[in-house]
């Protein structure tokens, strides 16, 4: 049941009748994976342990850079050297005690990740690379673990939901194959701070709903943001019954 601190805390989103108290009961009892604890993972992080999500999982191998503190709004000039995750936690607690945090800060292997994807309801890939984005789609796949992906380069933005519970859902490789060699990150080519608050807090939203269940979540659509010209478009995306890692061959 929820206390009367809790009954308080979460009242604006209770009112809505997409949440209600039952709603809020689901997120208390929820599990989320956030992989990457920067720009992306930031706002996921603050907005998810603000709604009330019971038990949030970190996962970030980096430390605190001064560069970081542009955009990754959830650690400060005095978390400069320190672990993402342990700056996330000491972030985090303060801004709600009620929940559980749980801590994984070195760099997980086939094994590890797909035992920390089973162990909870949602992931959020709010990772830099696309190797880490491939394995933790891979990982969602076989445990049939909805995924919550987000990108955000000099100022273009992408999203999209992958849910292999539902037939139809296409999963990360469906839409990018085997990637690119010569992809760029933010230290190469920048990226504007409030491009990736807007990825994030999108990300967040869509977790929300599908911990909830209300809504219309971004399954088989790629939304695609011009921060350039504040323009947002969307994709249809259709499931590859041949994709290497979804297909009918590997289901």
């Amino acid at each position: 049941m929820l206390n009367d601190q809790e009954l308080l805390r979460y009242s604006r989103q209770i009112l809505l009748q997409h949440v209600d108290i039952d709603g809020q009961l689901r997120l208390k009892q929820s599990r989320v994976l956030i992989v990457g604890l920067g720009g992306l993972g930031a706002p996921v992080a603050l907005y998810l342990a603000a709604a009330g999500v019971g038990e949030l999982h970190l996962a970030d191998f980096d430390t605190v850079d001064l560069t970081n503190l542009q955009r990754q709004i959830i650690h400060d000039t005095d978390s400069v050297g320190l672990s993402k995750v342990d700056s996330a936690i000491r972030r985090l607690t303060v801004i709600n005690p009620e929940i559980q945090l749980i801590a994984h800060r070195t760099a997980m292997d086939e094994d590890s990740l797909a035992a920390a994807v089973l162990a909870v309801d949602v992931v959020l890939d709010c990772s830099d690379n696309f190797s880490t984005r491939e394995a933790v789609n891979a990982a969602c796949v076989a445990a049939r673990k909805p995924l919550v992906s987000g990108a955000a380069i000099r100022l273009e933005g992408q999203l999209s939901v992958f849910d292999p519970r539902r037939a139809e859902s296409p999963c990360y490789h469906c839409l990018y194959g085997h990637g690119s060699e010569a992809e760029l990150t933010c230290s190469e080519a920048g990226v504007l701070g409030p491009l990736v608050g807007l990825v994030g807090s999108l990300q967040a939203l869509e977790a929300l709903k599908l911990l909830v269940g209300f809504g219309e979540p971004l399954v088989g659509r790629l939304l695609l943001i011009d921060a350039l010209s504040t323009r947002f478009r969307e994709l249809r995306v259709k499931r590859d019954p041949g994709c290497s890692v979804c297909g009918a061959k590997h289901a």
